[in-house]
């Protein structure tokens, strides 16, 4: 055995040196191409990895960093990582910007290029006063589909109607959601891009990376909540159907390279002037049962302090008056529309009866933000879209999308009325759904001899006799057969489940189906690694829906950090200006 010993040790020690030897890397923060609003903050950092620097030399368009800002830079030099980073920057006009970056450490020189792009914008002609920017957390082209169908009907293959969000026709692009780390992205990192403008990696939210272990120790960037009111004075509102501090809502107002940070997100929400959605357990402090605080901050009575009504219900909602409002109507995420308005299944809600809908919280936030002369920005987002499809349950899904198309017909009667609001609706990212046909047991076959295709696909029977635009029945004897691109292993039995049931459980480190889901359905084996337990993001362009002044920036196939850009041309808005 000695020679295995041997040749173990020598394998080490090779991986040892090979480590060592690793050749250190000079990171330029913000990342090349970025784009920039003239007189929006931001920190820029460079890291020399994997060396101590002796030297650092900053140029932007040939200038020192330091005397181009008028800003002094922090300079850290440590055995296998230096950095050098100016905290607060802004480039104070538009035009393209080169930048150089060399390092000197222990006799060598590294060097770094970026170029940056700086646009400003002017009122001109028609301007927005109000932007109301629709977030449909996981809404891709196809979850729009299965809302129109159930919402309006499908009638000789004519659709009876179209959606809210499709009647905004003044602008229509297709963005593409990935970050600068990965092509499949997350909520915070793709809701981020709509909130800065800059790309950031999955789990963060208004940063860049660094090397840095703390969360909150990453360079920053100006999101839409702190620039809005610092530059316009105008007013900020986040309303969801998630937890408050969820990724989407978070990445309006926070900077964290960590999402899960919820504590601090939490605290982060003073930022904006309404703020309604679930979400409680980040707010009590952690002696109240149910809580999920580190600390005994009680954050409810601190925004009451700062002069919010607070609403824990929908008829504290109805009743709350003032300028600031914090609803929280749940622990943790609210309750979907359909368990929620109209299974009322007590086991499920979990006495949390009297949550309000998400046409609701949009119309409270409306009347509120709207009495700022200088006008607001809010987002709107529909969060368990998403969550629905992770859990699998597309029909759950479908329903918390027709709430969401609602929400969006609020705005569009506000908008209509005040004639200066651009409204956009678009989704952070896609997930992997396909509309396969339809699905029926009359001529008593059953699981997948049961999706019908192609002229078997007689069209779904779907009744919404009260037109609220809600069937009644979530499984008709005609339903959708919906199916998945990307899942773990489950059972499917094509049928609507009145008790939420996940696909698949963890068993030690690898997902297993959960046959309570479908006991007497078709196993399906998963397509995705064996640790995922629900199905996963997809990378698809997600289509964005236009309407209002500065809605004709937004056409054909755009990035998603055009988004915070169009927004800011919509509102004319110049921090260079004081």
């Amino acid at each position: 055995m000695l020679w295995k010993k041997v040749l173990l040790t020598a394998g080490m020690l090779l991986l040892c040196a090979s480590s060592a030897l690793a050749e250190p890397e000079l990171v330029v923060l913000p990342i090349d191409r970025a784009k920039f609003l003239a007189g929006a903050k931001f920190d820029m950092e460079v890291e020399l990895r994997g060396a101590r620097a002796d030297e650092f030399k900053v140029l932007l368009d040939g200038r020192d960093a330091a005397a181009f800002f008028g800003l002094t830079p922090v300079v850290k030099k440590e055995n296998a990582l230096s950095s050098f980073r100016i905290n607060g920057a802004a480039f104070p006009k538009a035009g393209a910007v080169k930048v150089e970056v060399e390092a000197k450490a222990g006799g060598r020189a590294f060097s770094a290029n970026a170029g940056y792009t700086v646009v400003g914008y002017e009122k001109t002609g028609k301007s927005a006063k109000n932007v109301i920017l629709f977030i449909g957390d996981g809404m891709g082209l196809v979850s729009r589909q299965i809302a129109r169908i159930l919402s309006k009907g499908i009638t000789q293959g004519r659709y009876n109607g179209l959606l809210e969000m499709e009647l905004l026709n003044d602008g229509l692009a297709l963005l593409n959601t990935s970050g600068y780390d990965s092509l499949v992205t997350d909520s915070a990192n793709s809701a981020s891009a709509y909130a800065t403008g800059h790309k950031s990696v999955v789990n963060a939210m208004g940063v860049y990376e660094n090397s840095s272990p703390d969360p909150l120790a990453h360079p920053g960037v100006e999101n839409i909540a702190e620039l809005v009111k610092r530059a316009a004075g105008m007013s900020v509102g986040v309303v969801t159907t998630s937890n408050i501090t969820d990724a989407t809502p978070a990445a309006m107002v926070a900077h964290t390279r960590r999402r899960a940070e919820q504590n601090f997100i939490a605290g982060e929400m003073l930022k904006a002037d309404v703020v309604l959605g679930g979400g409680s357990q980040q707010f009590l402090p952690q002696s109240t049962p149910g809580s999920r605080r580190k600390d005994d901050r009680n954050l409810i009575e601190e925004f009451k302090a700062k002069g919010y009504a607070f609403a824990g219900s929908r008829a504290e909602l109805a009743a709350a008056k003032g300028g600031k409002i914090l609803g929280l109507f749940s622990l943790d995420n609210m309750n979907v529309y359909l368990d929620r308005e109209i299974l009322k299944n007590p086991d499920v809600l979990r006495g949390f009866n009297d949550q309000p809908t998400l046409m609701e919280t949009t119309k409270k936030a409306i009347d509120v933000l709207s009495r700022n002369e200088n006008g607001f920005f809010l987002m709107v987002e529909g969060a368990c879209i998403d969550k629905q499809l992770h859990a699998m349950d597309w029909e759950r899904s479908a329903y918390d999308t027709i709430e969401f198309d609602r929400a969006i017909g609020v705005a569009r009667e506000f908008a209509a009325k005040d004639g200066s609001t651009l409204i956009l609706a678009t989704a952070d990212h896609s997930h992997g759904i396909s509309i396969t046909g339809t699905y029926h047991e009359k001529d008593g076959k059953t699981g997948r001899e049961a999706v019908r295709t192609y002229a078997a696909s007689t069209f779904p029977t779907f009744v919404d006799a009260d037109g609220d635009g809600f069937p009644e029945n979530p499984a008709p004897d005609v339903t959708l057969a919906v199916e998945y691109a990307n899942h773990p292993d489950y059972y499917e039995d094509f049928k609507f489940h009145a008790i939420p049931v996940s696909p698949a459980v963890m068993s030690g480190d690898a997902a297993v189906a959960n046959v309570r889901r479908a006991p007497k359905g078709t196993f399906y084996p998963g397509n995705i690694p064996v640790a995922e337990s629900q199905e996963v993001h997809a990378a698809d362009d997600v289509p964005l829906s236009a309407g209002g002044p500065g809605a004709d920036y937004f056409r054909g196939v755009m990035d998603n950090t055009e988004v915070f850009f169009g927004i800011v041309r919509a509102l004319g808005l110049d921090p260079t200006k004081k």
